[in-house]
């Protein structure tokens, strides 16, 4: 069973019982207030036989006679019965009265009761004249009521039916809407291949479970769409940069082993050697690096850092590895509440990727300043990364975070177009967008951007 018939089935099945429940419940209410009203009446009727019995004046029960003759409705099957008290415990019984001893009781011992037998009620309480104790009883046949409770039986009945058919139509259409929009994301599901993973689900504006997700699946195409290009470009690109230092270091070993040399080539042979091996160590572990991010939004460590004291972090490695840089760290715009610089992240990975932006600076603008300027608030955190150097064509930007990638006038700096790359996949991993403007010979700007709503929504 489908899920649009198992939502119209349940539909169905809740709206019976709880209609079901209703006329329950409406029926013994119908039928309790019936009998309370007519009971009333056998109340009026028993005050009239009662001072019938008492009047000695023929011209007045001559009158109450008439009155309840024709000033009363009919009562169907009317008795009337005034029996005499004798004592607390005994009375006149009367033989024609078929009633149970326990009606008699209670009447004796709370002065009133009724009793009902095949829809014929009996109403029985005590009146005193003189002194002298009487039970009067007056019963009937509540045929009206009877009948009013068929009917309503009946319409309760036919419209309970008439619901259910309506309720099986309404539980189509209510599983028809809920589905539609499941059917819908199904359908764009099915388009969507390894070829075409660029392709996203529309947005749904309305904050509800299908929102939610059609955003969770878009974040998984995101993230088997960045694996996909890792995969797809790994390989080629690996082999293509692995290629060059490793047949130039199992070149110059031949051309050493061909004959004899004098001391100075081995060395020089050794130098370069050297040179292709440490270029390959640092290539393979860029890619290890590259590879090792697993964008998968679920293997990452969570650390809560302070961005001020990660961006002093990266300063102090870069002085270590490039000591008369002229990077600086600009905290002016940085906020009083210190809560608003702290970060969810990969705290390795994080100084990783900021590394490799402000090391770029640095690199491409030939050790000319480069400035690092922080700012946040409640919604936010910006970092800037402003250099003035070499700059990017523009025809080179859409290329930027292809791994291996180098432009035209960066092939001059030694490099594998891999920082890049891999910084924009961290801060991807983290929920944050980086931006790049540049013009070529006057120097690059990079925005690093997190967004406190997405940060709180990941799964870093």
């Amino acid at each position: 069973m489908d899920i649009r018939k198992k939502i119209t089935f349940n539909y169905v099945a809740l709206s019976t019982f709880s209609t079901s429940l209703l006329c329950i419940i409406v029926f013994f209410l119908f039928r309790e207030n019936n009998r309370y009203h007519f009971l009333k009446r056998l109340d009026d009727r028993s005050k009239i036989v009662a001072s019938i019995h008492f009047q000695k004046d023929p011209e007045k029960i001559k009158y109450y006679k008439n009155l309840q003759k024709n000033g009363l409705e009919e009562l169907i099957e009317e008795e009337e019965y005034v029996l005499k008290i004798n004592s607390h415990n005994s009375f006149d019984y009367n033989t024609n009265l078929n009633l149970p001893n326990t009606f008699y009781t209670n009447i004796l011992s709370t002065g009133k009761d009724s009793y009902e037998r095949d829809n014929k009620y009996y109403l029985g309480q005590i009146f005193e004249e003189n002194g002298q104790k009487y039970i009067v009883i007056v019963g009937a046949r509540d045929r009206k009521g009877k009948d009013t409770t068929v009917y309503i039986v009946k319409i309760m009945l036919f419209g309970g039916i008439g619901f259910v058919i309506l309720a099986f139509l309404l539980g189509r259409f209510l599983a028809k809407r809920v589905i539609n929009p499941v059917a819908r994301i199904t359908k764009e599901v099915k388009r969507i291949s390894a070829s075409n993973l660029h392709n996203r689900l529309p947005e749904v504006k309305n904050s509800d479970e299908i929102s939610d997700l059609t955003n969770t699946f878009n974040n998984m195409l995101d993230r088997l769409e960045t694996s996909f290009e890792i995969q797809a470009n790994f390989i080629n690109n690996a082999s293509h940069e692995l290629k060059t230092p490793i047949t130039t270091i199992i070149a110059e070993a031949e051309i050493m082993l061909l004959k004899e040399r004098e001391v100075y080539e081995y060395v020089e042979s050794l130098e370069n050697i050297y040179s292709q091996a440490s270029r390959l160590g640092n290539l393979t572990e860029s890619l290890l690096k590259l590879t090792q991010t697993g964008y998968d939004g679920q293997k990452q460590v969570s650390d809560i850092a302070r961005i001020d004291e990660l961006l002093l972090d990266v300063k102090s490695d870069l002085d270590k590895i490039f000591p008369g840089n002229r990077v600086s760290i600009i905290l002016n715009f940085a906020p009083k509440d210190s809560n608003f610089l702290l970060l969810p992240c990969n705290k390795p990975l994080l100084e990783l990727a900021i590394n490799n932006i402000i090391t770029n600076g640095v690199k491409y603008s030939d050790n000319n300043e480069v400035f690092v300027n922080l700012s946040a608030n409640e919604e936010m955190i910006k970092i800037t990364i402003n250099d003035i150097g070499i700059g990017i064509p523009p025809e080179d930007i859409p290329h930027l975070y292809e791994p291996f990638f180098r432009g035209k006038i960066a092939a001059k700096y030694i490099g594998y177009g891999l920082g890049l790359p891999l910084a924009s996949k961290i801060i991807r991993m983290h929920e944050g967008e980086l931006q790049v403007q540049s013009e070529q010979d006057k120097g690059t700007i990079v925005t690093i951007i997190f967004k406190k709503l997405k940060i709180k929504n990941s799964n870093v």
